[in-house]
């Protein structure tokens, strides 16, 4: 029987579309025509730091909350109430407050949400080893030529884990079932909060009025000169000859005329490699002395150097980021013979990189790892290097904070702070 129908709240299926479930009545029914044929989902949690505070605080359920905080910070999330008011993250803390004055400000917790991320993960990868993750509540799943060995088609299988996540974790998740990538990713952003839609030969007339910017790899600048081009919204682009693409836009052209016909040949890629990784904090006040960016530089430098041993990578390149008060980022990066994993090592690369820079003011400062890369033991030798050393110190003073809490070791330098 050709699968074209599933329940999500009773596991009904059938063979011919319904707007409801003939079992249960529901309107919560999955209707598709090649619901049986697409094996390509992307899942993404539902606002997923500001769930999980609203889970562990019930009291917060009707209220707006914002995950982020400091007066000059940004908000890092915020639940769907709070987005009602206009606020979405990224956005200046004290712009999102204009917004919503009422919400609820909560500092970010990432010990909890990389847990919860991980029950979550876990069970996914109970499915498939297929997953290549975005970020702690964002992944494509590749259930090719698992129906036999999970019992049931790919459709069933993520309606089934949708459900498992919601009773097991008390979070929801929206998911996007299509045929690649590229539409899976724009399925599960049509039915937000707790959705699932499903994406097929239909895409390319949905797709058609939508902007460009949309697109993955068209940002700002490259979407501005799309339009200015002549190519306002997908639909655009998918008429036009790609042999023209092509000629103004070089191998990129061919790519955005294959995404505006819903075509995407990329792979999902299970454990996809992280380019970078970085940390940064804004100010309260504008900052001009070397003592004060060094006193606001270090505690970056140990949070970045501790998820790097915890992830088991390390980089060569570090980059250091600065926004000047009229917003401008300066951003200046440093080549290091052997790759790093300790603060140490990214402060004193981080201070050489700020040293020209010094004498304006700053609102915020940042550190990053560029090009991580898998960690690589150092053979034992009478003679370590000072990062070897030091590797042996931090690892050792990660895991007393691990067993008696984060300020069961403070460097001296945090006590300038």
């Amino acid at each position: 029987m050709p699968l074209r129908a599933i329940c999500r709240d009773c596991l009904w299926s059938g063979d011919q579309c319904s707007a409801r479930c003939p079992a249960c009545d529901s309107r919560r029914v999955i209707s598709h025509d090649q619901l049986a044929d697409l094996t390509i989902a992307h899942l993404d949690c539902d606002a997923f730091y500001a769930s999980v505070e609203k889970r562990d605080r019930p009291e917060l359920r009707d209220r707006p909350v914002i995950v982020g905080g400091g007066r000059r910070g940004v908000a890092a999330t915020c639940c769907y109430i709070a987005r009602q008011y206009g606020v979405h993250s990224a956005m200046p803390m004290f712009k999102a407050l204009k917004a919503c004055p009422d919400a609820v400000v909560i500092k970010p917790d990432f010990t909890k949400y990389v847990a919860e991320s991980k029950r979550i993960f876990d069970a996914i990868g109970r499915l498939t080893p297929l997953v290549q993750t975005l970020s702690l509540d964002e992944a494509w799943i590749d259930l090719s030529g698992t129906e036999r060995l999970n019992g049931g088609p790919p459709a069933l299988q993520l309606v089934q884990l949708q459900a498992w996540i919601e009773a097991e974790t008390g979070l929801t998740v929206s998911i996007g079932l299509a045929a690649n990538r590229f539409l899976a990713k724009i399925a599960s952003e049509l039915d937000k909060p707790r959705g699932f839609s499903v994406l097929g030969s239909e895409a390319a007339v949905l797709l058609g009025s939508k902007p460009v910017s949309i697109l993955p790899g068209v940002g700002p600048v490259f979407s501005k000169t799309l339009r200015s081009d002549g190519y306002a919204t997908i639909g655009d682009l998918a008429a036009a000859d790609p042999r023209d693409l092509i000629k103004q836009y070089g191998e990129s052209g061919l790519r955005l005329h294959d995404l505006a016909n819903g075509r995407d040949a990329r792979a999902v890629k299970p454990g996809h490699e992280r380019k970078g990784m970085s940390a940064e904090t804004t100010f309260n006040d504008d900052l001009t002395t070397a003592a004060d960016l060094e006193a606001e530089l270090w505690p970056l430098c140990e949070k970045l150097a501790s998820k790097a041993r915890r992830d088991g990578v390390s980089s060569r390149v570090i980059v250091l980021k600065l926004r000047r008060t009229d917003f401008r980022i300066i951003t200046r990066r440093v080549s290091l013979a052997e790759p790093v994993q300790t603060a140490r090592a990214l402060f004193a690369a981080g201070r050489a990189l700020m040293t020209p820079e010094l004498g304006i003011p700053y609102r915020l400062i940042g550190v990053g790892m560029g090009e991580i890369a898998e960690a690589v033991d150092a053979p034992s030798s009478l003679f370590e290097n000072a990062e070897a050393r030091t590797l042996k110190t931090e690892t050792a003073i990660d895991a007393l904070r691990a067993k008696f809490g984060k300020d069961a070791v403070v460097a001296g330098r945090a006590l300038k702070r």
